[in-house]
């Protein structure tokens, strides 16, 4: 499973994508997890000192937010699907 990072996330990856190994029948989470798991400054900047996703931190699959879907971190993954962790977006 291949995970899009943007803006400074992409800086603490070391790439604007990577490839993790997570797959169909895991979940977001999974994927979330091995994303993280040999990058502590993306760590870091993902999560809060309670291991929890920080709230500003939008995850999406397939373009919408699993936050705001009923599985939330848990939602399962399929064949195909696309990853993106993006980082606070504001403007004026």
């Amino acid at each position: 499973m291949e995970w899009k990072l943007f803006a400074d996330l992409a800086e603490h990856a070391g790439d604007r994508r990577v490839t993790v190994d997570a797959g169909p029948g895991e979940t977001v989470g999974d994927a979330l997890d091995a994303l993280l798991a040999d990058r502590p400054a993306l760590a870091d900047r993902v999560l809060d000192e309670d291991g929890s996703l920080r709230s500003q931190i939008n995850v999406l699959r397939n373009g919408k937010d699993v936050g705001s879907q009923e599985q939330g971190l848990e939602t399962e993954l399929e064949a195909g699907d696309e990853l993106a962790l993006f980082p606070p977006v504001s403007g004026g």
